[in-house]
């Protein structure tokens, strides 16, 4: 039994067909098949049901293939190790965001991390801040951006830059001629806000001082399942009001989508954006790389708060 017994074994598992199987695996199929069967004899049990038409996994196969996934992953882990030893920005990287940073610094980040540091493959992964926070703390992220410092114990982050919002409102409305606006002026009623889980609508709650029972009920179209993208469109069509981060106003929306914006007077409005990682993690000059890289990569709308 070797390695690569072990890929034929998931690359199958996962396709269930022998030919598209062999071609993931850059081998032919008897080779594969051949390999496979020597697999059984060696381990003494059935792995597959192989018919003309069809392959099915045995029980005890999908317990051995999902073996097999784990000791490969772990394979993997110690070719990185080994790798980040001999160069430490090099390798890859899985980057974590909820869906209100990562598109708007991914175009900015990768480009600059592939000038900076050109052996990394840089991965990024959207979800929302709880859920990055347990993959982060289970080891399926190497670190992530989050606009919440971490609540896990085994967690710490380095603090990167603070970022305004900015009003964005529909072109024709009551105070759209002015040229900066208080967050605590919008009518609650107004606003429209993402669903409870993403950190930009508990802040905006606070930008503006208001209670969540004051927001608008059952008045205005529900945005609780949308992204920002949606509810910006919703805010060109004249539903109502938001804020935005600053990093957002590169878009497309703030010239052709029908929203005019401006700036929150107050200056109390905005949100610290942090790059999270373990307390143990093995590679940190290259999380110190890549935070210097992400700060230098950001418009002049926000703030850098790490020197």
């Amino acid at each position: 039994m070797n390695l690569r017994d072990l890929e034929y074994l998931v690359a199958v598992a996962d396709e269930l067909h022998f030919g598209r199987a062999a071609e993931r695996c850059n081998a032919s199929q008897p080779a594969l098949s051949g390999q496979l069967r020597k697999l059984e004899d060696n381990l003494g049990v059935k792995l597959f049901e192989r018919t003309k038409r069809h392959v099915r996994i045995t029980e005890v196969g999908a317990e051995i293939a999902e073996i097999a996934q784990d000791i490969l992953k772990k394979v993997g882990l110690m070719r990185e190790v080994a790798l980040s030893n001999a160069d430490p920005l090099s390798g890859s990287f899985t980057l974590g965001a909820p869906p209100t940073i990562g598109p708007y610094i991914a175009p900015l980040l990768l480009k600059s991390a592939k000038h900076y540091m050109p052996n990394l493959r840089l991965e990024l992964v959207e979800d929302l801040t709880q859920n990055l926070e347990q993959q982060l703390s289970d080891g399926d992220l190497d670190a992530a951006l989050l606009a919440t410092h971490p609540t896990h114990m085994t967690l710490a982050e380095i603090a990167l830059y603070d970022e305004p919002f900015w009003v964005a409102l529909p072109r024709d409305h009551s105070m759209a001629d002015e040229d900066a606006l208080d967050a605590s002026a919008i009518n609650p009623s107004e606003l429209l806000l993402l669903a409870d889980g993403h950190c930009l609508r508990d802040q905006i709650y606070e930008a503006c001082k208001i209670k969540t029972s004051s927001a608008k009920g059952d008045k205005g179209p529900k945005t609780q399942r949308t992204s920002l993208s949606t509810i910006l469109t919703l805010v060109g069509s004249g539903m109502g009001v938001t804020l935005v981060p600053a990093t957002s106003l590169s878009g497309s929306w703030v010239t052709d989508g029908g929203v005019v914006v401006r700036p929150e007077r107050s200056g109390t409005a905005g949100r610290k954006v942090w790059l999270v990682h373990r307390k143990a993690y093995h590679r940190m000059p290259l999380v110190e790389k890549l935070a210097d890289v992400i700060v230098a990569s950001m418009p002049n709308t926000v703030t850098p708060t790490r020197r």
